[in-house]
């Protein structure tokens, strides 16, 4: 394995051997490239003033084209942009010192008051640019929804998303695109990365067995994927992580088919890269999904990742129970399955052994006849941590008695937990409004949930049964309108 990273900045090669494994990629750009566009504010990965784009090929990006990602470089690691190309706010104006489409939409749309948030909003942008710009006001939300203004309320900015493509091209300069991509698929050539620095290890492999090999000899190591927990553990805890095992190079992780009737998503697959065959097959787990981050957290974010982790509030697992997920582990050359489920032991305990990974999640498709609705309850409606997340797959037998019952919850337990006697009450028993009220009262059975900053035990218990209500009129009364869904005004 390689001892160096390398990486384009802009058009300039940058290799780098002798660095902090963790540190983070906008640490780097101010205190060693002097880049000063890229701001703090949040350290955490929610304001947005960070804001970078990474430009990929490979099996991050697909075939031979560049794709562009926008991420939060607060939380992202420097080893981690190995074999990338990181674009800041100073790559965008040409060499004669004329402003990119994008910034000279914002100056003309007075986009910018204070200026703090702007470098950020200004990537967000090119990164929408280089996807060919858009006048939908829901797809500009959606790009922007991860960088804060405190000035300007947003009217002016979006003004300047849907102008900057009516403004020519920005003249050639630097690197050919043919160029970088030749150069960034050379680098993906080899074995990975392995660093060493003051006693501390970083590891980037590519292929899954020598991930498992790498793990099952440093069963201490800390695996990284999107980095959007961990990285939080370095700028907030200031943890010294001695040694971390970064998957996002793992082709065989990065892997979302349907085989069988099944679909498998790998370990390292992004929110970003899965939302849209999830929205194909499970809308309902996709809009959670968009809710769950910004542009920039889903870009790099992973579905494994949120299940490795085993918050009983991470908002992935109570769908995939619901939908009778199954789980593929892999410690040395040995794989193991189980159900979901069983795999949250307790608050802050999974059985995964000692070397064992996250390498599959298996959800089999949805019948046609099978009901299944996802409620996240939080105090703010997009980019929030939930207070309780509720999933509910039903399915009916020809006679309308309640055939099959899964129904699980976040933030109800030390766990996602399945809500056994709710279930219980339902099966066999025609889907009426009587037989819902009856289990809902089952739910105190179920589940004891607990008082905190996001909600109280009452309240969480509450809407709990409350959902369970919906869930039953919303399958029943067709017409019936009970979302609040992200409505923009295209004006």
């Amino acid at each position: 394995m390689r001892s160096s990273v390398r990486f384009l900045l802009g058009d300039e090669q940058r290799e780098l051997t002798d660095i902090d494994p963790t540190m983070t990629v906008l640490r780097y750009l101010r205190e060693f490239e002097g880049r000063v566009g890229s701001k703090e504010g949040c350290a955490e990965g929610d304001c947005g003033a960070c804001t970078v784009v990474l430009a990929e090929v490979g099996h991050g990006a697909g075939g031979d084209a560049l794709t562009y990602r926008a991420v939060n470089a607060c939380i992202q690691f420097l080893p981690t942009l190995d074999g990338k190309q990181l674009l800041t706010v100073e790559d965008l104006k040409s060499a004669d010192g004329a402003l990119h489409p994008v910034q000279q939409s914002m100056v003309d749309n007075h986009g910018s008051q204070c200026g703090f948030c702007t470098p950020g909003f200004v990537m967000s942008l090119h990164a929408l640019y280089q996807q060919g710009g858009s006048q939908d006001r829901l797809e500009i939300d959606n790009a922007l929804a991860g960088n804060l203004c405190r000035c300007t309320g947003y009217g002016p900015i979006v003004a300047a998303a849907r102008a900057m493509t009516e403004y020519d091209a920005p003249a050639p300069g630097g690197l050919p695109e043919a160029e970088v991509i030749a150069q960034l698929k050379d680098w993906q050539v080899g074995d990975g990365v392995s660093l060493d620095w003051q006693g501390r290890k970083y590891f980037a492999p590519r292929t899954t067995e020598a991930l498992a090999a790498i793990y099952k000899h440093h069963t201490e190591a800390n695996i990284l994927a999107g980095g959007t927990d961990i990285g939080l553990w370095v700028t907030k805890q200031h943890r010294r992580l001695q040694t971390v095992i970064y998957i996002g190079e793992v082709e065989d992780l990065n892997n979302l088919e349907v085989v069988d009737g099944v679909l498998r998503i790998g370990a390292g697959v992004t929110y970003e890269k899965a939302i849209t065959t999830i929205n194909e097959h499970f809308p309902e787990f996709g809009e959670i999904m968009r809710r769950i981050g910004s542009r920039q957290i889903r870009n790099v974010g992973t579905i494994g990742g949120n299940v490795a982790n085993g918050s009983p509030i991470g908002d992935s697992p109570p769908a995939l129970i619901a939908l009778g997920a199954r789980l593929v582990l892999r410690c040395g050359p040995d794989s193991r399955e189980m159900a979901l489920e069983d795999f949250f032991v307790d608050y802050g305990n999974q059985d995964r052994q000692p070397g064992e990974f996250v390498e599959r999640i298996d959800v089999p498709l949805a019948a046609s006849d099978q009901m299944f609705r996802c409620y996240k309850i939080s105090k703010r409606f997009d980019q929030d941590i939930s207070a309780a997340l509720g999933a509910f797959a039903v399915t009916l037998n020809d006679d309308g008695n309640v055939a099959d019952a899964r129904i699980c919850f976040g933030g109800m337990a030390a766990t996602p937990k399945r809500a056994a006697a709710t279930e219980a009450a339902l099966l066999g028993k025609p889907w009426t409004e009587a037989t819902v009220l009856a289990a809902a009262g089952q739910m105190t059975n179920d589940y004891t949930p607990l008082t905190d900053m996001r909600a109280s035990a009452d309240y969480r218990m509450k809407v709990a049964q409350n959902l369970l209500t919906k869930f039953w009129l919303e399958t029943t009364e067709e017409s019936l309108e009970s979302r609040l869904v992200g409505v923009a005004v295209n004006g």
